[in-house]
């Protein structure tokens, strides 16, 4: 007899705090759905002043999610990109580019109106799998 999978929420110590009422991240069976991550460090709380700094503490915490759940960067299979000015647009995509390496998720990038903190110049949001 199969039963069905639930979603249920991933935890961790060394996981951002949500800044309103979401999870940082939701397993449903093999999925990892990562909600949008700013470019501050969870344990300073520094944000870095530009995007390329502001784009690898992003990723990195979506590595410390998809860590929590049991996957990693390479496991990623789509990314959302939101960019408060499209003009940083190549700053933030030599940094993705770097920390993704080989591995190529699908990903839309789009220039939002605004992002929900001061001095947010991206945000990124993920779906991943678990091995």
């Amino acid at each position: 007899m199969m039963t069905n999978p639930v979603a249920r929420p991933v935890t961790g110590a060394a996981l951002t705090a949500p800044v309103g009422p979401y999870s940082p991240g939701m397993l449903f069976d093999r999925l990892v759905f990562v909600s949008g991550q700013a470019g501050r460090d969870p344990a300073t709380g520094v944000l870095p002043a530009d995007v390329a700094g502001q784009t690898e503490q992003c990723l990195r915490n979506i590595a410390t999610i998809l860590a929590a759940a049991g996957s990693g960067l390479p496991q990623v299979l789509r990314c959302g990109v939101f960019l408060a000015d499209m003009r940083d647009f190549p700053a933030m995509n030599a940094v993705y580019a770097r920390m993704f390496g080989d591995h190529r998720p699908a990903r839309t990038t789009i220039q939002a109106a605004a992002l929900p903190g001061e001095g947010l110049l991206v945000e990124i949001d993920a779906i991943g799998y678990v091995p």
